[in-house]
């Protein structure tokens, strides 16, 4: 009995503090791997696009929705990487393209607002 009192404390305070992260906490179904539609209210355009580079430490996990539970398995960016953001969620999510210098294999996802930092914008070279 203490264990299970112990468990269920553990998930209430995970749920409680992936809350406060700004997370997206939910039961996981097919369709919230579904990216969403930028351009709407719930996901602005940024417009023009922002450039970013990643800050704080470790790995930034890619994800193909805006939801904890969709990681892009293996795709990540590290510190002072640049990344490309065309839309940007209210609950701390962006949308973004990196670039990779040297190959084709240029990544696009959405990671957490939060370990970026704008840089400017982008725009056509004149």
């Amino acid at each position: 009995m203490m264990s299970d009192r112990l468990a269920l404390s553990c998930i209430v305070a995970g749920a409680l503090m992936l809350g406060a992260l700004g997370a997206t906490v939910h039961a996981q179904t097919p369709s919230s791997c579904k990216e969403p539609r930028s351009g709407t209210s719930r996901v602005p355009i940024l417009s023009p696009p922002l450039a970013n580079v990643v800050t704080g430490k470790g790995r930034l996990q890619f994800y193909s929705a805006p939801n904890l539970h969709c990681p892009i398995s293996g795709v990540f960016v590290i510190p002072n990487d640049e990344l490309v953001a065309y839309a940007q969620t209210n609950d701390g999510w962006s949308s973004v393209t990196y670039f990779h210098s040297g190959t084709d294999n240029d990544v696009s996802g959405w990671v957490r607002s939060a370990r970026l930092k704008a840089t400017g914008t982008v725009g056509p070279k004149q």
